[in-house]
């Protein structure tokens, strides 16, 4: 439907929705059409043919379009090696004549489900900034004329990052909320079918690998009265061993590469996680020796954030405290509320309540689900009910 519409994202998406809308009036007495993607399609491109007609002089070019098309012929992709429609419509989404952010925004918003919100709050900026960006590479696509076409095979290497990061975000934004896992699922999925489309990637492998690691930790992170529960309290008899295995065994063959990006990077730092036996045992001077790389291959103030958490458990609150204010006196991070959850937690460790209310409280109103605004509210009330308690 982009593709049909000249280019415009938005007639595209209400059309197919106006078809969707269509179909749940009819179906249900008429019965399912024998080709349904085929009745879809049809309909979504009259509803698209008579908006234009109504709308502006482009009408008559829509209509030559559709007359040399077959009445109820599903789209044309193209031959391609993609074996995954979903995985072939982002790799088309990608397209390098955006930005990176530009592929990944729009991306997400357009085949994930994922709000303008929702996206704004995994790029850690304001949702009226997000609805800009994604208004500017949009008009940029229309008025550019860029192609909406599935990629031949060997420019699929060039569209890989925005690929991986989209994957990456869908995947984080269901294991962040306990009622999204099927945002997760369906991430691993991708990746799984993208590591076999692509073996030779071992940046691929290296997310594969980070989001199973994570997510063999999922049973432990929330408790049987829905309370999260941090890394450093869950009971490890309770993560998946197997997914552990695939993950360090597809992260050691990517390794063994030696070209180390981001993703494997941070599969290393969950490898660390999942292989102490007991928190205490964490190599934390090597997740933070990992962190330190990280933020020289993909420089971030998230990055930085963690390599100072990293430097906190290996050398003590105050050695990391100040790393964190500096990073607040950036202000990049002001609306995550990790910052300040973070911040309260390293005051706490070293003896200073009120000022760990006060970070507790700033982390409470930006936290993003109830899970997380519950842990919180249990924080605070512990440091206020015992405000001597010191670090662990």
């Amino acid at each position: 439907m982009i593709r049909f519409t000249g280019g415009n994202w938005d007639l595209a998406e209400e059309c197919a929705q106006d078809a969707f809308a269509q179909a749940l009036r009819t179906w249900p007495t008429s019965g399912i059409p024998r080709r349904p993607l085929a009745w879809l399609t049809t309909a979504a491109r009259n509803r698209a043919v008579d908006r234009m007609r109504r709308a502006s002089t482009e009408a008559a070019k829509l209509r030559e379009v559709a007359a040399t098309e077959p009445e109820q012929a599903p789209p044309d992709t193209g031959d391609s090696d993609i074996p995954d429609e979903r995985l072939e419509l982002m790799f088309t989404c990608c397209h390098p004549a955006l930005n990176l952010h530009a592929q990944v925004a729009l991306t997400l918003r357009s085949l994930t489900g994922m709000s303008t919100a929702e996206i704004a709050r995994a790029f850690l900026v304001p949702e009226r900034t997000m609805g800009q960006r994604l208004f500017r590479a949009k008009q940029k696509i229309a008025h550019a004329a860029i192609p909406f076409r599935v990629p031949p095979a060997h420019l699929l290497p060039e569209r890989l990052p925005a690929v991986l990061h989209v994957l990456y975000l869908l995947f984080n934004e269901g294991y962040g909320d306990p009622g999204k896992t099927r945002l997760s699922r369906e991430a691993i999925r991708l990746a799984r079918v993208l590591t076999v489309l692509m073996p030779d990637e071992p940046e691929a492998q290296g997310m594969l690998a980070l989001m199973l690691l994570h997510e063999a930790r999922r049973p432990g992170r929330i408790d049987a009265n829905g309370d999260l529960v941090t890394l450093e309290e869950q009971d490890r008899s309770l993560w998946d061993e197997a997914l552990i295995g695939e993950g360090l065994e597809i992260l050691d063959r990517a390794l063994r590469r030696r070209a180390a990006g981001p993703f494997q990077l941070q599969a290393a730092v969950a490898a660390c996680h999942v292989t102490a036996p007991v928190a205490a045992e964490t190599d934390w001077r090597q997740i933070a020796g990992l962190y330190a790389r990280l933020a020289l291959v993909a420089p971030s103030a998230v990055v930085d954030l963690n390599h100072a958490v990293a430097i906190g458990m290996a050398e003590g609150p105050e050695a990391a405290l100040p790393l964190v204010d500096a990073i607040a006196g950036t202000g990049q991070l002001d609306g995550y509320y990790l910052l300040h959850a973070t911040r309260a937690e390293l005051l706490r460790r070293a003896g200073h309540p009120a000022k760990a209310r006060d970070s507790y409280r700033e982390a409470l109103e930006l936290a993003p689900t109830e899970a997380e605004r519950r842990h919180l509210r249990n924080r605070l009330r512990l440091v206020t009910a015992d405000p001597g308690r010191g670090g662990r």
